[in-house]
């Protein structure tokens, strides 16, 4: 009578699971289908560049778009907007990691007045949308003089890092499982407070620096609102948000350009990728490298 009920409810499982697995397969089919799509386009032929194809796989390929995106550089610079892109997010990352890091250790192993009122005071902020702040942002950086040359693109790094201090509530959410124990021990064997964030705290939260890192490098990397605010009509301080957004703004580059657009696109995602790809270790890492450490 068990085996029967055993094999039962095995069977039920085996059903769940199948029907479970051909929904999940589904789903990534459909999530892939635009990807492929824009990845297989990047790299049309022919003389139809439009938005517009026939067939789902192009009927001819080749690289010229990729190279075109990089070698036509009068209307369209697109290797100076990728450099730009970069060197903002990689400053905005190191920077906004460093604030959310020291701001959550602060708020989690540190006791101090006013601490509460802080806890609160953020998590009304981060109910608003930042873009809310835009035209505010905007005129406070106009008015000390960092939206004009060469200055563009500091204004733009402390846009993406000033404010990132107050989104710590997950950085804080897992150092608070970490136990008090460890800094009271550091702190017996002559541990300054900085000392135990480094050595002791840190190696603790990789897999929480990882998601940190990835998430502050993808908020610039990826903003539009800001960075066509803040560098207006100054083509060269934009983004490669902006200019790409400005390869689709009219239909002489539509159809022209849209198999470039598509290539620039793949392009935008590879450091992103290689990011994720490099740091994704760290999260098998965590917990041992920090109790060796």
């Amino acid at each position: 009578m068990e085996n029967k009920k055993y094999a039962s409810v095995k069977k039920r499982r085996m059903i769940t699971d199948t029907v479970v697995h051909i929904f999940l397969v589904i789903v990534a089919i459909v999530w892939l289908i635009p990807f492929v799509w824009l990845v297989a386009h990047s790299f049309r032929g022919g003389l139809d560049r439009g938005q517009f194809s026939a067939t789902f796989f192009p009927t001819e390929w080749t690289i010229d778009n990729y190279t075109r995106l990089f070698t036509d550089t009068a209307t369209i610079n697109f290797p100076r907007m990728f450099i730009n892109t970069f060197l903002i997010a990689c400053c905005s990352c190191v920077i906004s990691t460093f604030f959310v890091l020291a701001v959550s250790f602060c708020l989690s192993r540190v006791k101090w007045k006013m601490r509460k009122a802080y806890l609160n005071m953020a998590m009304v902020i981060n109910l608003f949308p930042g873009f809310m702040s835009m035209v505010a942002i905007y005129f406070l950086l106009k008015a000390i003089g960092l939206t004009e040359g060469n200055m563009i693109p500091l204004a733009l790094i402390i846009c993406y890092s000033a404010g990132s201090g107050t989104g710590f509530y997950v950085m804080k959410g897992y150092m608070d499982t970490i136990p008090t124990a460890l800094d009271e021990a550091a702190c017996i064997d002559g541990c300054t407070r900085w000392q135990t964030f480094i050595k002791i705290t840190l190696p603790l939260c990789k897999p929480m620096i990882v998601y940190q890192i990835i998430t502050s490098f993808m908020a610039p990397w990826m903003d539009f609102i800001f960075a066509k605010i803040i560098c207006g009509t100054k083509t060269q301080y934009y983004t490669v948000s902006i200019g790409l957004y400005s390869l689709l703004t009219s239909k002489e580059y539509v159809s022209t350009w849209f198999t470039r657009f598509c290539a620039g696109a793949v392009l935008i995602a590879l450091p992103i990728s290689i990011l994720y790809i490099y740091i994704q270790r760290f999260y098998q890492e965590a917990m041992a490298g920090g109790v060796k450490g």
